[in-house]
């Protein structure tokens, strides 16, 4: 069918002006620091090791640069070889902090955590040897910026530590994890912005301003790693600063129950719920158990639903994940089947009364009641 030919090579160069037209706008954005054109290639990662899976997905979208890295261990060096760590690092101007702490951050806390009986430390040695470890290495990289001077930025940091016993839960910033146990969201990490009035007041007693909603009218996160020029007051404390370095560390036992932990930097989380991002990784856990397949669309989702942002999401699956169910596969199988007929007939009528055009057929397919799309992903997953 020549029409249809034609009408399909349209789709590349309509995607953009779509995409443009929907979703551009809704977070302020800086001069110079978007492209004219997403970068949409995936890095993709998996791995396994202590009864766990992981997979992970990192876009650089609509950024400059991308700026996101992370740190994946499905095993720490004995005596920890049964514990494993995950973590993401969200940069802003630059990467170099998140670089930095991708390679060093994991053995500075763990240095700190010390051993007892059985060479395994406490609760309490891990979760205050992890803010330690955070302390610590970003004094170290302040010394080295006061020596060598230039350009640094700053990256927040968010990760997971799972022990045989329990889940150790690390934010420092607005990148965030969320725990899945039971087919519902039972824990997340709060994000560190400066309209929280703890961190405002501390913003305030260090003789800052909350200018909207940023630090001195500037940097959005009131925690994170680097942002040196935030941190000049000699007279406080690392953690009095009008932006402190400090991570809360949260600790929660494990369960039979326990499902998967997502980490994900905020180009996710602005645009997609802990609930909703949860529902959606639940429906397609049924579907594959191709953990990079899965933290691909929901990277995808976000890119199609507007984020401007670098996306990175680490997806860590216990033994009791949802598994690949034939009757998911059949739904999802109708589904497609579903929305492939509707296009082809929207795609007639726009041939009875002109010219086709992908823009106006998402419109329609937008508007339509299309049941049993996938939660949280909606059309944009498909």
């Amino acid at each position: 069918m020549p029409q249809l030919t034609a009408f399909l090579r349209q789709v590349v160069k309509e995607t953009e002006r779509v995409v443009s037209y929907f979703f551009k706008g809704g977070e302020m954005e800086e001069v110079g620091t978007h492209l004219e054109n997403p970068v949409t290639f995936l890095e993709q990662d998996h791995g396994s090791g202590n009864g766990l899976r992981y997979g992970l997905g990192a876009m650089q979208g609509w950024r400059v640069e991308m700026e996101d890295t992370h740190c994946t261990a499905s095993c720490l060096p004995a005596p920890l070889g049964a514990w494993s760590f995950f973590a993401i690092f969200d940069g802003h101007g630059g990467s170099r902090v998140a670089r930095y702490c991708s390679e060093h951050l994991l053995g500075q806390v763990v240095s700190n955590w010390g051993a007892e009986e059985g060479g395994r430390p406490s609760v309490e040695r891990v979760k205050s040897g992890t803010r330690a470890g955070f302390l610590q290495i970003d004094s170290r990289m302040q010394r080295h910026w006061r020596r060598s001077g230039g350009r640094c930025g700053g990256s927040t940091a968010v990760a997971v530590t799972v022990s045989p016993t329990h889940l150790y839960f690390v934010n420092c910033g607005d990148s965030r994890a969320v725990l899945c146990r039971g087919g519902s969201t039972r824990f997340y990490t709060e994000d560190h912005k400066p309209s929280l009035p703890r961190e405002h007041e501390r913003i305030r007693r260090a003789g800052g301003t909350v200018t909207l909603q940023r630090v001195n009218g500037s940097l959005a996160v009131s925690r994170a790693l680097g942002d040196f020029s935030f941190k000049a007051a000699e007279e406080r404390g690392q953690t009095e600063q009008l932006v402190s370095p400090e991570p809360e560390v949260y600790e929660i036992e494990r369960s039979d129950e326990d499902q998967f932990v997502i980490l994900a930097c905020d180009g996710v989380w602005d645009i997609i719920s802990n609930e909703d991002l949860c529902q959606f990784v639940c429906s397609r856990l049924q579907l594959t158990e191709n953990l990079e397949d899965v933290c691909s669309q929901v990277i995808n989702v976000c890119l199609y639903k507007g984020s401007r942002d670098n996306m990175s999401i680490i997806l860590v699956c216990f033994p009791n994940a949802p598994k690949v169910s034939e009757e998911a596969m059949r739904r999802e199988e109708e589904l497609d089947m579903s929305i492939k007929q509707r296009a082809i007939e929207n795609f007639n009528q726009q041939l009875e009364e002109g010219e086709p055009s992908l823009f106006y057929l998402m419109q329609s397919l937008a508007l339509e009641e299309i049941p049993n799309l996938p939660p949280g992903g909606g059309l944009s997953s498909k």
